[in-house]
């Protein structure tokens, strides 16, 4: 291993685009955000430094045993977020980038390309929810982000955000453009006047700034590794990169995996199931690799842990063995989840899919069990399992390899054909995630707020006759819209009950579950007024409000205080029934 001559961000992100660079597989996926492109971009203006590179002189005869990919250039959260797959062809050497790639590509992203996050509240498929956004440098103003220590004002914009308004100064330069700049002198000049900002010296520094630090220095420091031996290349590769954004063990297996797997490429058919899992057949879900990968240990009965000691060529051979069947489980459990009424707003959990897929994989379910007939009491169990361990804090969080495995065991050593929901509840109480809800936990549900993490599944759990494959939504039982003091007051409602009235009416007791189309087409209606138009015949309505414990609703507004009460501790008997709590410990006296 030799220290090389250092080189220019110019140079380096040139020789990326003439394919000179590439990255092994055994890289992880770009993980940087956009404070962190920003920063380093930041620190390169100030002269400060980033850290030296590591590269490897892959030989040809090397470089056909490996799988190599290129740079990210234009980052999508959603439509593109990994790096393609190169071709090194047969008799051709490269030079692989060991040490720094989250750096590199956030510089090939600043210069030459763009970054789409998605939106915070969007959905996923919504196509507005991930603009397109460039890095552009305020070639006026110095950077207002105390927090992240930035001495320039650099923001990743749409261009129409950065496009100047009324012919005036036209202050945000694309970081980029700078490689369009015949010199740092005169092009400079004739750029700042074109937008109106020639007389600001500070300006003509700024942008002197980043010229200097893209096309001048030299600050790209760089060690070039020779040796062709794989093992010792991976030990350097696993000890270089236990700083920066941690190396995951599973951005390790997935690496290590894609080198061990004979026939299949282990990365291309992760990132593949991950899409599928997220935004195919109607779903709507955010499972990470993670998930999969864990899954996918759990399913080839090896040890779950992310660990380097697991991952072994034979373990890996078992993973790619079973790999079609862990693909179909998950792809099963997902569409049984979204069958729950789940997406990824209100599925607090991912872990959970796990021993969904394994258990579909051990029963050999195919794609008649989701909706076959003769299944539908088995697939009951199952949701009221997955929605209790939701529902119950803690039961997915910490000490989760040792919770999947205990449940793993369980479900190995069933000989029924149904989900075997005691066995599996005993084997998580012996590692201490007991599905068991005790008097202050139903309690604690009673509160729970309109759109909280956990209200979907409470609601469910407690009116389980609903189809929730079909969309239905939290609704306000009391519109929402009529709880605004002017309102309030205007319904004759008591001034000194009002702030009760505030406090209540976001919470479980004013909350039911209604079909989208329901929802849509009741908006503010009083539910007695509603309920009059969707159900027009007595029988219906007496049905309707039986199911959803709304005996006793009132006409208006004047007595939805008692109303509340009344369906509270009504609420709190359904909970204590279908969460398997002991009555006769937590039941109020009477």
């Amino acid at each position: 291993m030799s220290f090389q001559t250092p080189r220019s961000i110019e140079e380096m992100l040139t020789a990326i685009h003439r394919r000179e660079y590439l990255m092994p597989a055994i890289q992880r996926e770009f993980v940087w955000g956009v404070d962190q492109i920003t920063k380093l971009v930041d620190s390169l203006m100030r002269g400060y430094p980033v850290g030296s590179f590591l590269l490897w002189d892959v030989k040809p005869e090397t470089a056909q045993s490996y799988t190599f990919y290129e740079f990210l250039t234009n980052y999508h959260e959603r439509d593109n977020p990994f790096a393609d797959r190169a071709t090194v062809t047969s008799g051709s050497g490269t030079t692989a980038v060991l040490d720094g790639q989250q750096r590199l590509t956030s510089l090939n992203i600043a210069l030459y390309g763009s970054f789409a996050e998605k939106k915070k509240y969007a959905w996923w498929n919504n196509a507005d929810a991930f603009p397109v956004k460039r890095l552009y440098l305020n070639l006026i103003d110095d950077s207002d982000e105390e927090d992240l220590g930035l001495k320039y004002d650099l923001r990743f914009l749409t261009d129409k955000e950065a496009s100047v308004q009324g012919g005036g100064e036209d202050k945000w330069f694309r970081v980029g453009a700078v490689l369009d700049l015949t010199n740092s002198g005169p092009a400079i000049m004739k750029e700042l006047e074109r937008r109106n900002i020639s007389g600001s010296g500070d300006a003509f520094q700024r942008m002197y700034d980043l010229y200097e630090a893209v096309r001048i220095l030299k600050p790209m420091n760089y060690f070039l590794v020779t040796d062709q031996d794989p093992d010792k290349v991976l030990e350097i590769f696993v000890r270089v990169n236990s700083g920066g954004t941690t190396l995951s063990y599973s951005d390790l297996l997935l690496s290590m995996a894609t080198n061990q797997w004979r026939e299949l490429d282990a990365r291309e058919e992760v990132r593949s199931l991950v899409s599928d899992l997220n935004g195919n057949a109607g779903r709507q879900f955010s499972f990470s690799k993670d998930v999969v990968l864990k899954t996918a240990l759990t399913i080839a009965d090896v040890d779950v842990r992310f660990k380097v000691a697991n991952f072994t060529q034979a373990n890996m051979a078992k993973v790619e063995s079973a790999w079609p069947q862990i693909k179909n489980a998950l792809l099963r459990a997902a569409t049984l989840l979204q069958q729950f009424g789940y997406n990824e707003r209100n599925l607090t959990a991912n872990s959970v899919i796990v021993p969904i897929a394994h258990y579909l994989h051990l029963r050999g379910a195919g794609d008649s069990y989701l909706d076959s007939t003769a299944d539908a009491a088995d697939r009951l169990a199952l949701q009221r399992w997955v929605t209790r361990s939701l529902i119950k804090r803690g039961i997915w969080g910490s000490g989760l390899d040792t919770t999947l495995t205990r449940i793993r065991a369980a479900l190995t050593a069933c000989e029924t054909t149904g989900f075997p929901v005691t066995d599996v509840e005993t084997a998580m109480s012996s590692a201490g995630k007991s599905l068991s809800f005790d008097a202050a936990e139903v309690d604690e549900l009673l509160n729970l707020k309109y759109a909280g993490q956990r209200t979907f599944s409470v609601l469910s759990v407690l009116y389980p006759g609903l189809d929730l494959g079909k969309k239905f939504h939290e609704d306000h039982i009391f519109p929402k819209s009529r709880f605004t003091k002017k309102k309030l007051v205007a319904a004759g409602v008591d001034p000194d009950r009002i702030d009760d009235y505030m406090e209540a009416f976001n919470l479980l007791p004013n909350l039911q579950l209604l079909a989208g189309t329901a929802n849509i087409e009741k908006q503010d209606a009083l539910p007695v007024d509603w309920i009059a138009t969707a159900f027009p015949s007595e029988e219906r309505r007496t049905t309707y409000l039986e199911e959803n414990d709304l005996d006793g609703l009132p006409i208006d507004l004047a007595n939805f205080l008692t109303f509340f009460e009344h369906r509270k501790a009504r609420v709190r008997h359904r909970l204590v029934k279908a969460l398997g709590t002991s009555a006769d410990a937590i039941l109020p006296e009477e």
